[in-house]
């Protein structure tokens, strides 16, 4: 966000807070200036090297706040002494006149300007950070050059207070017994884990606990409950950055005439960034062993892509939600492995069964020499019904009974998904401790404060009462109405372009068929299929990025309050823009291709001149399953993969080349970076988004058009293998650690899977019933069949149509091309014969198929969402040793403050008894003082 957008402080204000930074300065640095190194050990001095603690080697660096300074000589000394406080006390007193010192430039005097605001607001926010209880230090002699960094350490008390406020669930000396399960449950669980011990990480955490502390709500009162004999180690180094964090956001500037947070200092370019510091180094032979280094060993290695992740440790490093993502993506991909066994299955079935395949028989029977009306006018010529023997036989691979099954299982796959996903989901917050968790308080965002700054400044020029402002429906209007017609205007941009590659199909199928080439003539289906859904492919990849900034643009310029609000608004436009950009093209095909064309004689163009697309004889299922397949695949290897390694490795690059420039080379220049400077070079974290959007879009191809591509959950399966360990590496070795966030499950993204299931059931009812050949197939069987089979299945499918009713101009200019004359063509269709009484009209046949089509839809619909729900049904959503164990929890959370309770009365009759004994004195004053009761 540019500085530009942010306004500067009023005059009247600059002066504001000189004296209070006096006293900080005098109070808060120059007490830090008095902390010498003179009593550090070679192991403390390493560590202070490495930037995890501070000068006195003793203190840890919990958080970083980092920002711009200017580049000039320093002259020697202590480099906490000439800081920020005493910078900007100089720029307070009177001093020559700033024309005497330079030019009268403009600009300089504006950034100049700048500088001291900004360096005004810093000075302000520190102090309040100092006065609620935290430790700073200020490194400005950095091999950064430009960049300051500001460390925050949390003592103990602070963190205490902190830990009260934010509920925090912490473990107690208590321990009690987990009973997993009883007789013959626990043998069979005993036998699984042990046949499944090699796939386990080598961590302790990821064995099977026995005991487990009891965990209670961290209160100051209450300190005698947990063991605090290791002070340091009690928070951990997650809590530690989050608690930290809790009190950065809660910290305000409020000199001026409008309040600043965390956000709106970062976001106006106060600070550059905020961040908490990596544990240590992932690679060399000096890295010390930290949790950092063990999940890259461990998690981020393709070495272990067979091993379960290390759950309890990601969500140890990195918090709850970002565990609670690695853990849903797990559970996925372990459920991809049935649904990928089976479809291999299925697929493997219609390899075997294709040639026992009669209608594919009777199309590749050359005896039966079917002539085939014309695929496009004037260039095309009539054609042999055999030539599509090759697009029938692989149709059969997708387009045969084990399809139907496959669907049922698919929807009874979502629904056992989403439930083992509850289950699985309760086990992590019982053993996370997030039972009972509430949200945390949203803080407002920068945008938000400082739009609400703006209003205020307004309304305080109209208005003598100063009122607490707010942003209303009113201010947010004209950008709704602008979210309103961006989101139909790139929709529309979405049709449009799979209408231009429905003509390029269309004009490209009919340039071939006129090459002088046989091979190219013979091929033209096969090649413009292929290049139309690579076209597609590409216009994907490009929206997709396209859609995603505007996404965010248009979630922007709603301002949503707090940062809930906005990742849900934008996770809901991107979504919608996503989805519809990677499915409308598969949609097209699925559902209106060939119904749309008309007939011969009577066909419907576009522009005048472009004839509408027709399916092949096999059916449109083959060409959906081609788009389909090339659209999931492209997706995942070249957006999801190639992306995720090729960015990070062009950054690294562009660092290197930026190096170079200077005298010595990467290595030595990292080597001689603190850990902070280190952690500032790394990719900040973008949110979860992301990730969650290409798994939801992933799950979508999964299962809403599985029926027509069996093999979409192998190829997911294959693609998530190689995605956990990216994720994993991108998250351990090139992004900054995030804010650890506490949640007890995946949030709206839950929702959104079950809308896809649910709708998944519906689009594979669709696709079965009018795509596919499967209902035409049954109602011939059993209505027209003169024996029950499928015998001339084909013949009963093709209409007749007289060559003497082409529209004018439309005839093949070739009418000799299969070398004798041709009276009569055929074509796909029920319609009624040129000699009857109706011709060309929609026959009988027709409405039969549409009644079993539309019959099969509402039956297939129903009976699997009704399995679906009996699925819901009987599986319960919490695990039943889990809700045993959470009951057993309440119960010894209650014996030990009754015990507790019970203590305190016995101190206090044993005290009472020691005066009544050894006291007369003090039993007559008590008992002179006691209250007066009425009777």
């Amino acid at each position: 966000m540019n500085n530009e957008q942010f306004p500067s402080v009023p005059i009247t204000d600059k002066q504001m807070n000189i004296v209070s930074i006096k006293a900080i300065e005098d109070i808060g640095y120059d007490l830090q200036d008095s902390i010498l190194l003179k009593s550090l050990t070679p192991e403390e001095n390493t560590q202070c090297r490495q930037g995890l603690f501070y000068q006195d080697g003793r203190r840890r660096v919990d958080y970083i706040l980092t920002y711009h300074i200017k580049k000039s000589s320093r002259a020697g000394g202590s480099r906490l002494r000439d800081n920020a406080f005493t910078r900007t006390l100089r720029r307070g007193r009177p001093g020559p006149p700033a024309d005497a010192e330079r030019g009268a430039d403009p600009s300089a005097e504006h950034h100049e300007h700048q500088d001291r605001d900004k360096a005004l607001r810093r000075a302000e926010f520190e102090s309040s950070l100092l006065e609620m209880g935290l430790e700073l230090e200020r490194d400005e002699e950095t091999k950064t050059p430009g960049v300051g960094f500001v460390k925050i350490h949390a003592p103990w008390n602070v963190l205490c207070r902190e830990a009260e406020f934010m509920k925090l669930k912490m473990p107690t000396k208590k321990v009690y017994e987990v009973k997993h399960s009883s007789g013959v449950m626990e043998k069979i669980n005993t036998f699984i884990s042990k046949l499944t011990d090699p796939l386990h990480p080598n961590l302790e955490e990821n064995r099977t606990q026995k005991v487990k502390h009891l965990s209670y709500p961290f209160s100051r009162e209450k300190q005698h409950l947990f063991d605090l004999s290791d002070r340091d180690s009690f928070f951990d180094s997650k809590t530690r950055g989050s608690l930290v964090c809790e009190v950065l956001k809660r910290t305000k500037c409020t000199k001026a005439k409008f309040s600043m947070g965390i956000t709106s200092l970062l976001g106006s370019g106060v600070y550059l960034a905020a961040y908490p510091l990596h544990d240590g180094d992932v690679e060399g032979e000096n890295a010390e062993p930290n949790d950092r280094k063990l999940l890259y060993e461990e998690w981020a290695s393709y070495s272990v892509f067979y091993k379960y992740q290390p759950i309890s440790l990601i969500r140890k490093y990195f918090g709850e939600k970002i565990g609670l993502y690695f853990a849903w993506l797990g559970v996925y991909t372990q459920m991809l492995i049935p649904a990928s066994l089976v479809g291999v299955i299925v697929f493997l079935y219609g390899c075997v069964t294709v040639d026992d395949d009669i209608p594919s028989m009777e199309i590749c029977d050359q005896r039966r020499n079917i002539t085939m009306c014309p695929l496009c006018d004037r260039v095309c010529s009539y054609w042999n019904l055999s030539t599509a023997c090759g697009t029938a036989r692989a149709s059969h691979l997708f387009d045969n009974p084990a399809t139907v099954f496959f669907s049922i299982f698919m929807a009874l796959w979502a629904a056992f998904f989403m439930e083992h996903w509850k289950r699985r989901q309760m086990r992590l917050n019982y053993e996370w401790d997030l039972t009972g968790f509430e949200d945390e308080e949203d803080h407002p965002r920068a945008e938000y404060e400082f739009r609400v700054m703006q209003k205020s400044l307004r309304t305080d020029h109209k208005s003598q009462k100063p009122e607490k402002e707010k942003l209303t429906c009113k201010d947010r209007f004209p950008a709704y109405m602008t979210n309103l017609i961006m989101m139909l205007l790139m929709i529309g941009v979405t049709f449009a372009i799979v209408f231009g590659v429905i003509l390029y199909r269309i004009s490209t199928k009919a340039a071939l068929a006129m090459s002088s080439n046989p091979m190219t003539r013979s091929n033209v289906r096969l090649t413009v299929k292929t290049t139309a859904a690579i076209i597609n492919l590409v216009v994907i990849l490009i929206l997709d990025e396209v859609y995603g900034a505007v996404a965010r643009w248009l979630t922007v310029l709603e301002v949503p309050k707090t940062d809930k609000s906005f990742e849900e608004r934008l996770i809901f436009k991107t979504f919608i823009l996503k989805f519809v950009n990677a499915f409308t093209p598969i949609i097209y095909i699925a559902f209106f291709r060939g119904r749309l064309g008309g007939r011969p004689g009577s066909y419907l163009y576009v522009f005048e001149s472009y004839r509408m697309e027709e399916c092949a004889h096999g059916g449109c299922l083959m060409e959906l399953c081609i788009q389909l397949s090339i659209t999931m695949l492209g997706k995942q290897l070249i957006q999801n993969n190639l992306f995720e390694i090729g960015v990070p490795k062009l950054k690294k690059l562009i660092r290197y080349i930026k190096s170079k420039r200077r005298s010595f080379q990467e290595e030595e220049y990292e080597k001689k970076l603190q850990r902070y400077e280190t952690d500032h070079f790394l990719e900040p974290f973008a949110g979860l988004t992301p990730e969650y959007m290409e798994m939801i879009i992933q799950f979508g191809f999964v299962t809403l058009f599985v029926a027509s591509f069996p093999l979409a959950p192998l190829f997911a399966l294959l693609n998530n293998i190689i995605e956990i360990r990216l994720d994993a590496k991108k998250f351990v070795a090139e992004l900054r650690r995030p804010d650890a966030a506490r949640g007890k499950d995946i949030g709206i993204w839950y929702n959104i899977l079950r809308g896809v299931a649910k709708v998944a059931v519906i689009v594979n009812a669709f696709v079965i019933s009018f795509t596919s050949d499967f209902i035409p197939r049954l109602v011939y069987q059993y209505m027209y069949s003169q024996d029950g089979s499928m015998h001339g299945f084909v013949n009963h499918t093709l209409s007749y149509f007289n060559v003497s009713h082409f529209q004018n101009g439309t005839a093949p200019v070739e009418p000799f091309h299969l070398g004798f004359r041709v009276d009569i063509c055929r074509y796909k269709d029920y319609r009624e014969p040129p000699w009857s009484p109706t011709p060309y009209e929609i026959s009988k046949e027709f409405w039969a198929v549409l009644a079993a089509r539309l019959a099969f839809v509402i039956v297939f619909q129903n009976v699997v969402m009704l399995m679906s729900d009996v699925v819901d049904w009987i599986i319960p959503d919490i695990p039943k040793d889990i809700s045993l164990q959470i009951h057993k929890e309440k119960i010894l959370m209650m014996d030990l403050f009754m015990k507790e309770e019970q203590g305190k009365t016995r101190t206090e009759d044993s005290v009472t008894s020691k005066e009544m004994r050894h006291g007369p004195l003090a039993r007559s004053r008590s008992i002179s003082h006691t209250p007066c009761q009425t009777y």
